[in-house]
């Protein structure tokens, strides 16, 4: 007897082989049946799912997630299995929060805040820290998630519990790289799936200084992913550099792969024409790497990239010259410093020099958002060139008054990058690069900068309306490709004995809803926040978490462990 039969559906099997009508039988969380007469065969089921027109297929794997925190305050991930995401993988770009020791937990909630963009009461309030060692952790919310989640061992605490306070500014001693060494090798012993770490001039904490593993030399870096190569870790994942990469990125990354004869993915490429040339220069790190046994792969988002400025974060105005520090001041002072004229001219002009990400201070294109004050609200929707136009003065002093009388709260949107024709035409080539794996959704992460955690339903959709991927492929680099870059044992595919983790949704109809803020979060902080169209049934483990694009109260994922529930991966497999 099966416990689920799903009926009269398309079934589309994750490894890219051509779609199939077809029913599917689960027993105990597996599959057990595909094809109409196999599933007869199994007897009655419990439950019938009626899938008719509508597409079965593999549940999707999320590889680049910062769910770290948010487990213990929302147990559905949400809005990730609305989009059909099964299995996350989290503690990427170095930012876990094990191991800990209690002295460093309220440095990691306010990096955390300031980098990662998790409100800081929520981090507060939804979380208990009660844990140390990385297995703690683990053992404290397995058994309590509706998605399957694995955890990467992230640097930046590692670095932080052994060398504390000293983990800013200097270099690891012979004694302090042995410590760290030991530590991730226990925390990989314990579940965790790999290593992650960050050099991006992007991540600093909250006092504007560079996050720990920004101060880690290439040794130690290497040494560390040496620790994987004895281990049944899977994955590392790392920053290099927002800029371009160089010939010493490039053998970095090679070196980090080949101590540890793991695959390392590096993040991420916005696909942008104006940029085609530093990306074609960037994916040559992933034929570098093979040429010397290593293997390099590269995070590519699927959509143009749209982002929400606010000056209460800070985060990436904070890349603009001479901002790192201003950008760190409390909410107060910041206010003080942009209500002053002569302070915030030198402002200006900081902002005009030379930097990675020097196009946001062209002030004028960017358009209001949200503001938090009713009487500022017939700003929203218009750009900050227009208001200047209409009080007689510039672009900049326009904004600074605005976000002053806002409290620093108004969300600001610079152009997307990357929504014209050239972009999509190297969008759609990085999709079907081998030195690409689609993701970086960021879910759990930047929840007042980005709304990139829809990528799975954005990518069917933009496949579909574009005409860029077939069905069969688009549904195969959202499940098998991340499946088996991190060696997830019976994951990502339709198959006899696999997990049955599903996805029931109508291709015709599939893509993201339109974002919204919700204020949801612990200490009443808000998100932005966005649900799914023709996503009807997610199944996990055989339960049905998703119906009707509602979440159940089933919590059935699996807490993914190193060893347990991956099989062995290699840089060369």
């Amino acid at each position: 007897m099966l416990d689920i039969r799903i009926a009269g559906g398309t079934v589309v099997d994750g490894t890219g082989a051509p779609r199939q009508q077809a029913d599917v039988g689960i027993r105990d969380g597996r599959i057990v049946a595909i094809g109409d007469d196999a599933v007869r065969n199994e007897g009655r089921a419990v439950r019938t799912i009626d899938a008719s027109g509508q597409v079965v297929a593999p549940g999707f794997v999320d590889i680049h997630t910062h769910f770290d925190a948010q487990v213990f305050w929302d147990t559905t991930l949400s809005p990730s299995p609305l989009h059909g995401v099964t299995t996350v993988i989290s503690g990427n770009c170095g930012f876990t929060i094990a191991p800990l020791e209690p002295q460093h937990g309220d440095y990691l909630m306010r990096m955390l805040a300031r980098v990662e963009g998790m409100p800081l009461a929520s981090l507060q309030e939804g979380v208990p820290w009660d844990w140390r060692s990385f297995g703690e952790y683990l053992d404290a919310i397995d058994g309590t998630l509706m998605p399957n989640a694995g955890f990467l061992v992230g640097h930046s605490a590692l670095r932080r519990v052994v060398m504390g306070e000293r983990s800013v500014g200097e270099a690891a001693t012979p004694t302090d790289l042995a410590a760290m060494k030991a530590m991730l090798a226990e925390s990989i012993a314990a579940g965790g799936l790999g290593f992650s770490s960050s050099w991006a001039k992007t991540h600093n904490d909250a006092d504007g200084e560079g996050v720990p593993s920004r101060h880690a030399d290439p040794a130690e870096l290497i040494e560390l992913c040496s620790v994987l190569r004895d281990s049944p870790a899977v994955a590392i994942e790392f920053i290099p550099t927002v800029e371009r990469f160089d010939t010493d990125v490039y053998q970095l990354l090679t070196d980090m792969s080949v101590a540890a004869d793991r695959p390392l993915n590096w993040n991420v490429i916005f696909a942008d024409g104006r940029r085609r040339d530093v990306i074609s220069q960037k994916l040559e790190a992933g034929n570098f790497a093979a040429r010397q046994g290593g293997r390099v792969v590269a995070l590519t988002a699927p959509m143009p990239a749209v982002s929400r400025l606010c000056f209460e974060s800070g985060f990436l105005l904070d890349t603009l010259h001479g901002w790192t520090e201003p950008m760190a001041l409390p909410p107060s002072e910041k206010a003080a410093l942009l209500a002053d004229p002569q302070r915030r001219a030198e402002l200006n002009d900081l902002a005009q020099q030379p930097s990675a990400f020097r196009g946001l201070a062209r002030w004028e294109r960017l358009t209001v958002g949200e503001v938090s004050k009713p009487e500022l609200a017939h700003f929203e929707g218009r750009t900050i060139g227009e208001i200047a136009d209409e009080q007689g003065t510039t672009p900049w002093e326009a904004l600074c008054d605005l976000v002053v009388a806002d409290d620093l709260k108004t969300g600001l949107y610079p152009r997307a990058a990357g929504d014209d024709p050239d972009s999509w035409a190297l969008r759609q080539e990085l999709w079907n690069d081998d030195r690409c794996v689609i993701g970086a959704s960021d879910a759990g992460a930047h929840l007042d900068f980005l709304a990139t955690f829809n990528y799975s339903t954005y990518l069917l959709a933009a496949a579909r309306d574009r005409e860029m991927l077939e069905l069969e492929d688009a549904v195969h680099k959202l499940t098998d490709v991340p499946a088996r870059l991190y060696g997830l044992a019976g994951r990502g595919q339709i198959a006899n004995g696999w997990h049955a983790d599903v996805v029931v949704f109508d291709p015709d109809s599939v893509g993201p809803k339109a974002v919204e803020v919700r204020e949801d979060l612990p200490g009443g902080a808000w998100r932005l926040y966005g649900e799914a169209d023709g996503i009807n049934t997610v199944l996990i483990g055989g339960e049905v978490a998703v119906s009707g694009g509602e979440f159940t109260d089933a919590r059935p994922g699996t807490l993914l462990r190193a060893g347990r529930d991956t099989e062995p991966v290699t840089a060369t497999a």
